[in-house]
């Protein structure tokens, strides 16, 4: 029977410790953010990889003076974590709206380029007004049409 307890209890404790969790608002944002978890990834495989180069089985001094990739492998470590940090500290970065003014003027032409192609009253308003008003003159010839003479059938 104690065994059940102490399973009963342990389960009650991990189901608190997944509730505080889901409550934690810095757990959330690691939940949420793929950046912020990208950049904590970068860090721990940087520091990693910084960490078998110290441990490699050369003097430490010599690879903490001398060793050009465990120098970067901490600095990038080190820029990855501060760039977590402070995607911590500012909260979830507003996503953009993509658009915005430039869509509505796109579409506002694209209604009228489609309203002047369908109707011909609004086409020819905009002809008129763009290059002035349109002559209306009627054709009448001068002249006369000639006769033709008729060819006469011979037999």
């Amino acid at each position: 029977m104690a065994k059940k307890n102490k399973a009963t209890t342990a389960a009650g404790t991990a189901a608190g410790a997944v509730a505080a969790a889901r409550a934690n608002p810095y757990v959330q944002r690691v939940i949420e953010d793929d950046e912020l978890r990208d950049n904590v990834r970068v860090a721990f495989e940087a520091a990693r990889n910084a960490y078998g180069r110290l441990s490699n089985g050369k003097a430490p001094a010599k690879v903490v003076m001398d060793d050009k990739k465990f120098q970067k492998d901490l600095q990038t470590a080190g820029d990855a974590l501060k760039d977590a940090a402070t995607a911590l500290r500012e909260g979830p970065k507003r996503k953009k709206r993509k658009g915005g003014a430039g869509r509505k003027l796109l579409l506002l032409a694209v209604a009228g380029g489609l309203a002047i192609a369908v109707s011909s009253d609004l086409r020819n308003k905009v002809l008129d007004l763009l290059f002035g008003a349109e002559e209306e003159f009627d054709y009448t010839s001068t002249t006369t049409p000639a006769s033709t003479p008729t060819a006469t059938a011979t037999a």
